[in-house]
């Protein structure tokens, strides 16, 4: 699990390579492209190779996440639930080609599950 979601390590890849990835901002997608998110920027690296990545998720499924999870909807939060969907594209390779990806209710739902299941704690 990602102990440090502002800067970390993703991968390896598909091809072998791991990439560093830096959180840059999270702002809502109103404020920049009138569109009814959370959009949180991370700037990739592998190498000399330097991309941007910017994660949107649809406010509205937000909101019923954290309805559902009864936990209040934060910015720590969605820059937790963007970071391991981040890494899970770089995992796979998925929606790599794509500078701004959103991210269906259900990535979001098992995003949220992994970082429960971190958070658990362990029982001998």
């Amino acid at each position: 699990m990602i102990e440090n979601f502002r800067r970390f390590e993703a991968g390896p890849d598909p091809f072998g390579r791991v990439w560093q990835v830096e959180f840059r901002w999270l702002q809502t997608g109103i404020s920049i492209r009138h569109a009814d998110t959370v959009d949180v920027k991370f700037q990739i690296a592998q190498g000399e190779h330097i991309e941007e990545k910017v994660i949107a998720m649809r406010h509205p499924d937000l909101i019923a996440l954290s309805r559902k999870l009864n936990r209040p909807l934060t910015d720590p939060w969605c820059m937790k639930l963007a970071a391991l969907h981040l890494a899970r594209m770089i995992e796979t390779d998925q929606d790599m080609d794509k500078t701004l990806v959103t991210v269906a209710l259900e990535d979001l739902e098992q995003c949220n599950e992994r970082l429960e299941q971190a958070a658990a704690p362990v029982r001998r």
